[in-house]
């Protein structure tokens, strides 16, 4: 019965909302471009359950995704692919040009080498068939029930009281849980601790220890000191000089430029 329930749930959550507004898509070509294997597209859907995400979250992004390139091309999806956990079909492997009428942007780790870039990949490519965690469904419904606005600190609890089966994921938390198997930083705690030299003096030390994987969302990804925020429009010789304004008449009927 929970299963049936929660499969008409994602099919509801899922479904676009008709007549939102999002911010202009990427041009696609500059968007395959600059992606490279290991970058984390972050993207702004546009279904009820991004509308959720977005305003729990307090951001533009509702969705991440791993770009792995023409890894396990087999699974499907071309080319240019990407792994996800979507909430209908789990882990998956879709092909850049499902996103590429939304709004997204890339999020690039820094210094990883080529072995790293493939363990990272690997550890996303061998979850590709589990499920999603239906438990982040029914957390989320509560948000679109009836009920008086969320205070701010009960955001992200109501994002990560999933089931806590490391077989079953939300998009984040797949991206945040193949990160921390190469032991590359997102977002992690810090703690001051004194290191000792054998002379016995010391210095103070910055030690990180990494949050539980379920506790990150796709903004996470683009807040992060350690990726590099990639706009594909100013990546490749972007002039303003060229763009082509319009005039915009005021009210009296002068023409201006805006």
């Amino acid at each position: 019965m929970r299963h049936y329930i929660g499969d008409w749930l994602s099919r509801y959550l899922t479904k676009p909302l008709p007549g939102l507004k999002t911010l202009d898509p990427v041009d696609y070509p500059r968007l395959v471009a600059c992606l490279r294997p290991g970058d984390v597209l972050v993207i702004e859907g546009n279904t009820r359950i991004s509308t959720a995400i977005k305003y729990l979250t307090q951001s533009t992004w509702s969705h991440a995704a791993l770009y792995v390139g023409e890894a396990f091309e087999a699974a499907g999806g071309g080319p240019l692919g990407l792994i996800e956990a979507d909430m209908r079909e789990g882990v998956r492997r879709v092909g850049l040009e499902d996103y590429a009428d939304l709004h997204c942007r890339i999020c690039r780790p820094v210094g990883l080498d080529a072995s790293e870039v493939a363990q990272l990949i690997d550890f996303a490519g061998a979850r590709l068939g589990e499920r999603y965690d239906l438990h982040h469904v029914f957390d989320l419904a509560r948000y679109l029930l009836p009920m008086p606005p969320v205070p701010s600190r009960w955001r992200r609890p109501m994002l990560v009281l999933g089931s806590g089966d490391p077989t079953r994921a939300i998009c984040s938390t797949l991206i945040a849980q193949a990160f921390q198997s190469i032991r590359y930083p997102i977002l992690p705690r810090r703690v001051l601790a004194e290191s000792r030299d054998a002379a016995g003096g010391g210095d103070e030390i910055q030690v990180l220890y990494p949050r539980h994987y379920s506790h990150f969302v796709p903004r996470d990804f683009d807040v992060s000191p350690y990726f590099q925020v990639v706009k594909p429009t100013l990546d490749r010789h972007f002039d303003h000089r060229h763009l082509i304004w319009g005039a915009v008449p005021d009210e009296g009927g002068a023409g201006r430029t805006e």
